[in-house]
């Protein structure tokens, strides 16, 4: 099936419908909750709460023998909640840095979720087959309840946003002033981080627990690179999401033997370089044209200063002087003459050149400038 089946198929086919909206809404909530991760600086508390989900998810299992998702993802949301304020007590009581405590939070849920799930594989009950899922997540999986599921929690996420939007916002770009306003900065940070536990806990069927972070970090990325409006970015990072959610289910369903979970993420990847690459204020390629051109502009006011040097020593500025003069000067090319001429500041009769009254005006501003700045 090529891609252009897939969408003819996915509003009659129920199975591509229900995966592509669940990968939809997945991709959209993340970008949202993602975009204050990053605002944040605190990339790596993704990866460490979709880690930290890992021991719950088994310890469901073992408590209640079987494998049904929504006990799977209560025991990942409580256990991802416990690593979380464990981050945050770790930040507040010692002296290590929150980059510290990630690390270490990380390692220990997700070394001890191994333990059990290598204990659990040994053990005689059929039920525990497919568990090793969550690792790296099973779009297929998905049914009507889920995608339902879903929906409501990011409905939930974009009113609470919108409702408490000033206080995101003052809390994210001015802590200390979020305080001397009256705002409970602890607990607005508590309700922003469980949002975002809950989405990471939400995707873990769908892209995995070792790749859930880049569907909460890639979209954000990606935005940030366009706008500097927290709004704008939101919206932006919620598409790219909900965007690489559809189109990597649709390649990895036109596709033999390609994982849905790591599909997405590729392609939330390419959203990122090419937002790297081609933003119009960030981009590296606009940037570096940019860079040409503020060169190139400096060239053209260097050999406009040296010209204005070399006119101010006679009464009369459109004295004619060699092009040759110009030639041991490090800024001047031929391409800067003639772009000169081009401005009329200059004019050319044959090999001499010499300045016009509107090239010498604007050169002895630009001298003047340059001494002023020198002082």
């Amino acid at each position: 099936m090529d891609i252009q089946e897939y969408f003819s198929l996915v509003f009659s086919d129920y199975t591509l419908r229900t995966i592509t909206l669940g990968t939809a809404i997945l991709g959209a909530v993340t970008g949202m909750l993602g975009s204050f991760a990053v605002l944040r600086k605190q990339s790596l508390l993704g990866d460490a709460i979709s880690h930290a989900a890992l021991p719950g998810i088994a310890i469901a299992f073992l408590i209640t023998g079987a494998k049904d998702s929504n006990t799977l993802l209560i025991g990942a949301l409580v256990s991802g909640l416990i690593g979380t304020f464990w981050i945050r007590g770790i930040v507040n009581k010692t002296h290590l840095k929150s980059d510290t405590a990630l690390g270490l939070i990380l390692s220990l849920f997700f070394g001890f979720g191994m333990l059990l799930l290598t204990f659990i594989q040994k053990q005689p009950n059929a039920n525990q087959a497919g568990l090793d899922k969550y690792l790296f997540g099973q779009a297929a999986t998905l049914v009507e309840s889920d995608v339902w599921l879903m929906a409501i929690v990011t409905g939930i996420c974009l009113f609470v946003l919108l409702l408490f939007w000033k206080e995101f916002k003052i809390l994210l770009f001015d802590k200390d002033y979020a305080k001397t306003l009256g705002f409970n900065t602890k607990s607005i940070d508590i309700l922003i981080t469980s949002f975002i536990v809950l989405a990471i806990v939400l995707g873990l069927q769908t892209v995995g627990v070792v790749l859930m972070s880049a569907m909460l970090l890639a979209p954000a990325a990606a935005a940030r690179q366009w706008t500097n409006s927290l709004s704008k970015m939101v919206f932006l990072a919620a598409i790219f999401g909900a965007f690489s959610g559809v189109f990597g289910t649709a390649i990895s369903a036109s596709q033999n033997n390609l994982s849905t979970g790591p599909v997405i993420v590729i392609v939330a990847s390419v959203f990122v370089i090419f937002s790297f690459i081609f933003s119009p204020n960030r981009g590296l390629l606009f940037r570096q044209i940019r860079f040409i051109a503020n060169r190139r502009d400096l060239e053209l006011q260097k050999t406009l200063a040296f010209m204005y040097r070399i006119a101010e020593t006679h009464e009369n500025i459109s004295h004619p002087h060699a092009i040759k003069i110009l030639n041991n000067f490090q800024g001047f090319t031929r391409k800067t003459l003639q772009k000169l001429v081009d401005k009329n500041y200059v004019t050319l009769d044959g090999t001499m050149w010499s300045l016009t009254e509107k090239g010498f005006e604007t050169a002895s501003n630009l001298y003047n400038q340059q001494a002023i700045n020198d002082e």
